[in-house]
């Protein structure tokens, strides 16, 4: 196996044997094969697009295949197995749908290569084999480190774009523009003719195109739960029987929500999930008890302590320890070798295993965090904060967020945060706000100096926003006094800096590392069109940042 596309990669540079995030070999070489026949599927799907041909199925099967390889998703490798039987099938379906499209227009179809002729090997062991001669080393040999590094950095924010719509797609919307850039973008890295030019505006593109994935996302979430509301969260437990929901899925936590009605037992958000009860319609449920714990890489300390059920959704998940591994349930796309999967909606395995367990045996302290400051709820006292500016009250806003990880060196977020001025404002979105969501940073003029955004995801929230103070003061996002710190740590993170970059956002301070991908030439171009650079020390950016302007 070789993997290099999350944030902690082995010496920096890529995990060989086994990754740091828990998958072995045989399940990296699954995944590399699951990419391999999407790019196969959409070579056939892609060209009858083109002839107005197109399978919704497909579409969203492609969603699939991107999301199971996102990067603690699923180490299940007899679920990997069962995605690539069906991608078999969904070639096979695509390449019959190009074939009648081609024969309608009077067109001979083209005779493909590469991935669409893949055959599938008829047991696990041989498409590990398989997975194995299509990993991406055999492609740096073909096309060199910077071409390579920019197709990784396309495939990598396809997966998050792809997480996404997905999200979306549980709450029953879609995007026809998505599903034609995951076609059309696959297809072009398997028919093999890359170039760097392309590529980096395929990358751009990509960025673009999840602008509008978040933007229909946020329609979901909002249209269906309502828009999100400045709200103080219990972070200590309540008595009684628990489930933790980790994940992003607020669709799982509003199931569980009702199924767990008047069976006594309290809900808990962890990671990603704590934006959930800033939504009317979620926080309406009584027993949505608060938050537990902190980001996604503290879960093993963490629900090893935790007295109940456990439910991932979506991603984050890392090796159950035995202490828990008999209480923890996966849905949605998530998968672990010997984890009961709830496929159904039906979660009452998890209740039965949080009736079982002992529960809190009493309550915590009264202590509470924020969240809920969507875009609604921000831009609601737009005046407020536009006064504030002018009148020297607030003089800068700083945007530090994005994923949380185990790496040294994320300690870094938390003294930039405790070391910003106080008469500045911090927003901030996704699970590094782990780093310093239970300081008190006070307020400004009743305004909270810690506005939490959301999820990830809500980076979208976050740029409406900019936006918005543009519009008020009458300039360009860039010319802002906004500055963009932000962490990453896999594929989502990776989308979202390619919507930032596809918006021409400049000075973004990324890190705690530089992506392995990003070879020193590709990286120079970034840097020299808009000003890319890694963080230093707190203390520098700062003074760099709040410098007087020359």
């Amino acid at each position: 196996m070789f993997c290099f596309q999350c944030e902690q990669t082995s010496r920096g540079t890529g995990c060989i044997d086994s990754g740091v995030c828990g998958k072995d070999d045989q399940t990296a070489c699954l995944q590399d094969l699951v990419l391999h026949a999407a790019k196969g599927i959409a070579q056939y799907a892609s060209r009858a697009a083109r002839l107005g041909a197109l399978n919704r199925e497909i579409d969203r099967f492609l969603l699939e295949a991107l999301f199971v390889t996102v990067t603690n998703v699923n180490f299940d490798a007899l679920a990997l197995e069962k995605v690539l039987r069906r991608a078999a099938e969904m070639r096979d379906t695509a390449r019959d749908l190009y074939g009648r499209a081609a024969e309608k227009a009077g067109v001979t179809p083209d005779a493909l290569k590469g991935p669409a002729t893949w055959v599938p090997a008829g047991d696990l062991a041989g498409l590990t084999k398989q997975g194995d001669q299509v990993s991406l080393l055999f492609g740096r040999e073909q096309f060199g480190a910077d071409v390579t590094g920019l197709k990784e950095l396309l495939i990598y924010g396809l997966k998050g774009a792809a997480a996404y719509a997905d999200h979306a797609l549980v709450l029953g919307l879609e995007s026809d523009e998505a599903y034609t850039f995951f076609r059309d973008a696959l297809s072009y890295l398997a028919d093999g003719e890359l170039s760097v030019d392309e590529l980096l505006g395929l990358c751009l593109r990509c960025g673009e195109v999840n602008l509008s994935v978040m933007e229909l996302l946020d329609e979901a979430h909002t249209s269906t739960f309502g828009h999100p509301v400045p709200t103080a969260v219990r972070i200590e437990p309540r008595k009684g029987k628990a489930i933790l929901v980790s994940g992003h899925d607020l669709k799982d936590l509003e199931n569980l929500l009702i199924q767990t009605q008047g069976t006594g037992i309290n809900i808990y958000t962890h990671g990603e999930m704590l934006p959930g009860h800033g939504y009317p319609k979620l926080k309406a449920y009584s027993h949505l008890a608060g938050n537990y714990g902190g980001a996604w890489q503290d879960q093993k300390v963490e629900f090893a302590k935790f007295p109940g059920a456990i439910l991932m959704t979506t991603n984050c998940i890392q090796e159950p320890q035995p202490s828990y591994s008999q209480r923890i349930f996966t849905a949605g796309h998530v998968g672990w070798p010997g984890v009961t999967h709830v496929s159904d909606g039906n979660f009452t395995p998890v209740i039965e295993a949080a009736l079982a367990a002992p529960g809190f045996a009493e309550d915590g302290p009264d202590k509470t965090i924020l969240t809920g400051f969507g875009r609604n709820a921000v831009l609601s006292v737009a005046d407020q904060v536009v006064a504030a500016v002018k009148s020297g009250a607030i003089k800068h806003f700083f945007l530090v967020g994005g994923c949380d990880g185990a790496r040294s060196g994320r300690d870094y977020y938390t003294d930039f945060a405790e070391s910003v001025p106080k008469d500045c404002i911090i927003l901030t979105l996704a699970c590094g706000k782990y780093r310093f969501n239970k300081l008190d940073f006070g307020d400004i003029a009743g305004i909270p100096r810690l506005l939490d955004i959301g999820q990830c995801n809500d980076a979208y929230s976050a740029i409406q926003i900019a936006v918005a103070l543009s519009k008020a003061f009458d300039c360009g996002v860039n010319d802002l006094p906004l500055s963009l710190i932000l962490s990453w740590y896999e594929q989502k993170a990776v989308a979202i800096l390619l919507t930032l970059l596809h918006l021409g956002i400049r000075n973004i301070r990324l890190g705690p590392t530089l992506p392995a991908f990003v070879t020193p030439n590709v990286l120079k171009v970034l840097s020299d069109q808009f000003n890319l650079m890694p963080i230093s020390t707190a203390e520098a950016d700062l003074r760099s940042i709040l410098a007087p302007a020359a």
